[in-house]
């Protein structure tokens, strides 16, 4: 155990004095120490009920004989963030979680941990720092809010911002607006739709990481709280049978939770997380990996954005152990693996069945043979690109219009606020990737606005930025080179043709080869004058083909 080397002997008696300082008995320093990671804070909507979930972990390892201790994770709020300077500060959390996590797991000799996360960033750090650090690891999150509901109809956060481009477009008023402000996000949890935070914290049942229902199971329900408790056990039972996050979080485990993630319709953030995660555990996930899987994986779900069911709905389903049950009725889940429930996969899901077909289609009745995501490429993006085709119109799936460029998040926004964006357009947001933007911000305003206006049957959007969970339409994000690092993203001009073929995976400038050339030989990226950690960051991170990862 971790908790020899500041508990036991002669030569820790200083570091026990420390812990009589801190009100530990002799009995609780004699137990299995558990690091509970508190994502609690009062800024955040999906981490404002923490304090609950935390005190339950607690309860429930001082129960199994473990000795809980608290110590605190930060974490952003996307939503509060976007359309301004704070969405830099939206992906970057991620590393400074995961470094500050590991930095306190092993500091003080900790011999498991409890995570407790719940929004965007919160879940893949925590996750890249239980790989890090390597002791016995459970998740257990806040949970989603319940959905909003205006004019007899479910709403989620995206609802919100379509309704802002609505209002821009002349097609509401003052009053219908503030309906949808009072009425959209009516609890505490990470926002109801299959955004990134209820991606990943999805994604961790189909990891191993999770107990069931942890992505699933409303912040607001008592049984969130009844969760929490099993977590704290959990761990202490891992502990004795010794049984460590890489021991879980396998190449199998990580290929199952892409399968799970396309059969989801998931975030294209997860595009960005698993890779990083992935390289915490010592396995190489890419995005061509990412489409051969998608290539043979059914679309089994189409929450908001995608559709009009939400996280409460899918947890009435069944929930992640449902899908995970239809996919294996083809085969494509390893049910081997590991889990923190000490069983394997396929023990956990037996009898798992779906309730309701209407939110979890059949396997022999998708809502396409193909996954959620797909990753394109071409000359516009030779490493890669992303887009979340569950949530792209029919209509939208081959496109090819000319381009609108556009070097900020900003100047496309006033241009679609400003009726300048016309049907057709192409419009090209760049300089906003890990490197350039630095911080890869997410686009929820623009598209939203696209969508708002009425132009999303019409309008495609390109960027080396990426998107919110929120975002629906032909929005193609993660292009890879970014401008920044000399990409042609960066030598698009206006006017000219681009085309998109999501079937076909490919997305092409269509300019002539020797002109491409010359623009290239030419192209000199812009620098930003930066500072403090957002300088740092640029310097050292990767691009999104790659995870965003820290070199």
């Amino acid at each position: 155990m971790n908790k020899e080397n500041v508990v036991d002997g002669v030569c820790n008696a200083p570091h026990r004095s420390l812990f009589h300082a801190l009100g530990l008995t002799e009995e609780e320093q004699k137990r299995p120490l558990i690091g509970i990671v508190s994502s609690y804070n009062e800024i955040v909507p999906g981490h404002m009920n923490l304090d609950k979930i935390v005190d339950a972990v607690k309860l429930g390892v001082a129960m199994a004989g473990g000795t809980p201790i608290v110590f605190p994770a930060i974490a952003v709020c996307d939503g509060i963030a976007m359309g301004h300077v704070g969405m830099k500060y939206s992906l970057v959390t991620r590393d400074l979680i995961a470094d500050s996590t590991e930095a306190m797991a092993l500091a003080h000799g900790f011999d498991g941990l409890v995570m407790v996360p719940n929004c965007d960033k919160n879940v893949p750090g925590l996750l890249m720092a239980a790989a890090r650090v390597n002791i016995p690891t459970v998740f257990v999150s806040g949970g989603p809010m319940l959905a909003g509901k205006v004019e007899g109809k479910k709403t989620s956060l995206s609802s919100m911002f379509e309704a802002v481009g609505a209002y821009n477009a002349g097609k509401i008023d003052d009053e219908k607006l503030y309906e949808y402000e009072c009425k959209t996000c009516p609890t505490c949890g990470s926002c109801s739709g299959m955004y990134t935070a209820n991606s990943m914290n999805c994604l961790t049942e189909a990891l191993g990481m999770g107990l069931r229902g942890n992505g699933t199971i409303p912040a607001v329900y008592s049984a969130r709280i009844e969760l929490a408790k099993k977590a704290g056990m959990a761990v202490m039972e891992l502990l004795r049978k010794n049984i460590r996050p890489r021991d879980i979080m396998t190449k199998e485990a990580l290929m199952n939770a892409l399968t799970v993630d396309m059969a989801l319709g998931c975030s294209t953030n997860s595009m960005l997380h698993l890779p990083a995660i992935a390289h915490e555990c010592g396995v190489e996930l890419n995005l061509d990996i990412a489409n051969k899987i998608s290539a043979k994986t059914p679309n089994l779900c189409h929450l908001a954005p995608a559709g009009r069911t939400y996280m409460e709905d899918l947890n009435e389903a069944g929930g992640v152990y449902a899908v995970m049950n239809e996919l294996t009725k083809k085969g494509l889940l390893n049910t081997e693996c590991m889990t923190v429930t000490g069983k394997s996969i396929g023990e956990n899901i037996k009898n798992c069945v779906n309730l309701d077909t209407d939110v979890i289609r059949p396997i022999d009745n998708p809502y396409s043979e193909t996954g959620g995501i797909a990753v394109l490429k071409g000359n516009l993006a030779p490493e890669g690109s992303v887009v979340k085709r569950s949530a792209v119109l029919p209509e939208m799936l081959v496109h090819e219009g000319p381009a609108r460029v556009f070097d900020s998040e900003e100047e496309a926004q006033a241009a679609i606020n400003g009726g300048e964006i016309s049907a057709g357009d192409v419009i090209v947001i760049r300089y906003e990737g890990p490197k350039g933007g630095p911080g890869m911000r997410e686009m929820l305003n623009p598209t939203s606005a696209i969508m708002g206006m009425g132009l999303g049957n019409s309008v495609a959007l390109i960027t080396d930025g990426r998107f919110s969970g929120a975002t629906r339409g032909a929005c193609i994000g993660h292009v890879t080179p970014e401008a920044a690092s000399g990409g042609m993203i960066g030598v698009v001009e206006n006017g000219d043709i681009i085309s998109i073929n999501i079937p076909e995976n490919t997305i092409e400038l269509k300019v002539d080869a020797d002109i491409l050339a010359k623009r290239m030989e030419n192209f000199v990226p812009k620098k930003k004058e930066l500072s403090g950690y957002l300088k740092r960051y640029a310097e050292l991170v990767s691009g999104g083909a790659t995870g965003a990862v820290l070199n």
